[in-house]
Formats: structure tokens, sequence, C-alpha cells
């Protein structure tokens, strides 16, 4: 059955409208604050006696229309009305200032809408700003001409629109056509740009519903070059969030997880490679063989520690539970980190449950630091309890070296 075209039009109507009340309402209310303050502000000089006339604010307008007692003819007269009369205190229309953004509402178009917006950003109010970004999402709608217009616009935007353009399109319905997506990349991915806007542009595909191979691999490569920085951390960190989007749709996951674990491991930068490390822990993937192998070689050769507990973390859930533990058995001896220690300590439980005990006992005798924490699995595998998070949220101490607080 066909939608009803008169509903998609009161549907964007409403949606504009809301839009722009909730902007109209703060604004109001901000207006109101104002005008209070200046009318304070109008009786106090007013009233300060210490003060020259020269000190108090102008009012031709309002001075004019005030109303004066006249004292009659001569000096004496005129002397009592100048002391007597008062000069009115300002007054602030609360709907003066925002006329034209009422106008700008009913009226702007895709064309006119970045030379009306100008005046508007340069208010430098947060929530006008909110408005903007979602008046040109409702004008962008599913075009991707409009789309690609806006995307045109973010080469020579100043920051303050650089950033409402790439927002308006990152929640419009048009950032899902495919040429609209390519457009971002190619935006993206060009080296005639600054580092900082290439990452907005390519943390605004973080949208997307899954990513064809051609443009995974393009992020990949993209992510892996030693001068890709600040974009191609955006890049990585852009590849997980699709991943856990199209993961817990359509149970896709392989690709993504491969593109990851290729970018930490291959990246030469540490915190790159990190992304690629971690973030694949949010989806909490099974780990097949190859995912397996590959996790064991950051958790025995990768520099950074942070990563190496990463590689324990989602080494937990590797379908090779012998392999695994046998794994943990030799990075505790041979890991000079406690953090790490206490990585594969921990995720032992998580990968054999009671059974791990005699192997986290082993761990506690060769570092004795472990030993309180040891007997605090001990005694909650033994009142029962067998369910890894309930073990987990059980501890008496969940961060007894200080190591998580670096992750947030």
């Amino acid at each position: 059955m066909k939608a009803d075209p008169s509903n998609r039009s009161d549907a964007v109507s409403t949606g504009r409208s809301r839009s722009f009340g909730r902007v109209f309402a703060a604004l109001g209310a901000t207006a109101l604050l104002l005008g209070v303050a200046v009318l304070v502000s109008g009786s106090a000089e007013a009233e300060g006696p210490g003060e020259s006339r020269s000190a108090a604010p102008s009012h031709s307008s309002s001075v004019g229309s005030s109303s004066r007692k006249t004292g009659g003819s001569g000096p004496t007269g005129s002397a009592q009305a100048e002391a007597e009369a008062e000069p009115a205190p300002r007054r602030f229309d609360a709907t003066t200032c925002w006329r034209e953004l009422e106008r700008f509402n009913e009226s702007v178009t895709i064309d006119t809408f970045r030379e009306w917006a100008t005046p508007l950003l340069a208010v430098k109010d947060s929530l006008v700003r909110d408005y903007l970004k979602e008046r040109l999402t409702e004008l962008i709608g599913n075009d991707p001409g409009r789309a690609s217009q806006v995307l045109g616009w973010a080469r020579d935007a100043s920051p303050r629109e650089f950033g409402i353009f790439m927002m308006a399109v990152r929640d419009s319905e048009a950032v899902h056509q495919p040429q609209v997506a390519s457009k971002m990349m190619e935006l993206g991915l060009d080296d005639t740009l600054p580092p900082d806007r290439r990452a907005g542009i390519l943390s605004a595909l973080d949208t997307q519903k899954r990513f064809e191979p051609a443009m995974l691999n393009k992020l990949t490569n993209f992510a892996k070059e030693p001068t890709s920085g600040e974009a191609g951390w955006a890049a990585a960190r852009t590849i997980a969030r699709v991943m856990k989007r199209d993961f817990k749709q359509s149970g896709n996951l392989t690709p993504y997880l491969d593109k990851l674990l290729t970018i930490g491991v291959e990246s030469p930068d540490e915190q790159i490679r990190y992304l690629g490390q971690m973030m694949p822990m949010h989806v909490a993937p099974l780990l097949d063989a190859e995912a397996t192998d590959r996790y064991a070689k950051i958790l025995a050769t990768e520099g950074n520690e942070d990563g190496r507990d990463a590689a324990a973390h989602n080494l937990s859930l590797s379908q090779d539970k012998e392999k695994v533990l046998a794994l943990f058995a030799r990075t505790f001896e041979t890991d000079p980190a406690v953090c790490v220690r206490w990585a594969v300590f921990r995720f032992a439980s998580r990968v054999a449950g009671k059974d791990a005990l005699p192997l986290m006992a082993n761990m506690a005798i060769q570092d004795p630091r472990f030993q309180p924490v040891y007997r605090d699995f001990e005694r909650l595998y033994a009142s029962g309890v067998l369910d890894w998070m309930r073990i987990w949220n059980g501890l008496s101490d969940q961060d007894p070296f200080g190591c998580l607080d670096r992750h947030h």
C-alpha cells in the first residue's frame, strides 16, 4: 500500500515546528531573563545618588514619550520639572530578536540556507546551533543532490559551519544513499583538506548501516597509513561503529573484525593500533581459530600494555578454551606489567569458570599480590555463584591494581 503523501508533509511540518518550538521556547526564556536584568540595571543606574548624569544610559526614544510634571513658567518650574523627570527604564521586547529566526524557519531553502544562517551563527548560541542543524537535516531529507551540495560547502566552511553541515548530513536520510557515502569517502580521503576536517567527514560515515567490501578496504588502508593521524583514527572508529550496527542487525561480523585486527597489527600509530585491537570487545565476538591466533600474537608482541590487555579481553571469548588458558599461563609468567597480569588472571575465570581456579591459584603463588583477589574468586565460587558477570560484580575490589581507570 502506498504511503499517503499528505502524512509525509504533516510529519515534516510537525518535526520542523517541534525543533523550532524547542529553540524558540528556550530563547524566549533567555530573553525574558535578559529583560529582567536590563530593567534592574536601568533602575539601579537611575537611583545611584553619587553618580553624575553622564554615567546614566541615554534613553532618547523613551525620554521623549515620558510624562513630566510642569511647575509653571520661570526657572523654578523648569528646575523642578527637570529634577522630577525620570528616564524610562530600557525595555526588552522578547520577540524582536527572534523575528528573523521565525522567518528563517518558514522561508529558508537549501539554496539560501548558508547565507541566511551566517548571522544566526554569529549569536554563538548552542540552542540556535542545534536548531540550524535540525532544520538543515530536514531540508536535505532523502535527496542525494542536496546532501552533495552541503558536502561541497564543507571545503571552505568556517569551523562552526562545518560542524553543522556534517552533523546535518550525518543525521539525514540521504546519508544512506550510495552516491552520498561515496562522496563523503572521497572528501575524507582527500589529502588537500586539513586533517581535522577529514576526520570530521569520516566520522560522519558512522551512521552507515553496513560497509561494502570496497569501502571497508579503503578505510582500512587509509587507517594504516603512517601519516593518517587524526583522520586515520576516525576511520578505524567508524569501521567499529558500523560493525556494531551491522552485527546487531544481520549478525555480519567477520569482515569488520578482520579489518580491525589488520589495523591493530599493522598501523604504526599506537593509538590507532589500540583502537583496532580494542573496539571488537564492544560486540563480544566469539573468536574462531584465525582470530584467536591473531589476538594471541598481539598478546605476545604488542608493545603497548593496553593493547595486550585488550587482547586478553577478546581472547576470553575464543572457542578454543584450552589454547587460551595455556596462553594466559605463559603470559602471566613472562609479562612484567601488573595490569596485563590482572587481565589474564581475571579473564581466565571467564574462559573456564570454576575450572580455572587451579591455574589462578598458581598465578597467585607466582605473584603474591594476587593472593587476596584469588581468595575473593575462590569465596564466590564456593558460595555457588558460577555466572561470570555475577562473579565479577561480586568481587570486593574490581580494580585492585588501578588498571581499569585508564580505559575511561
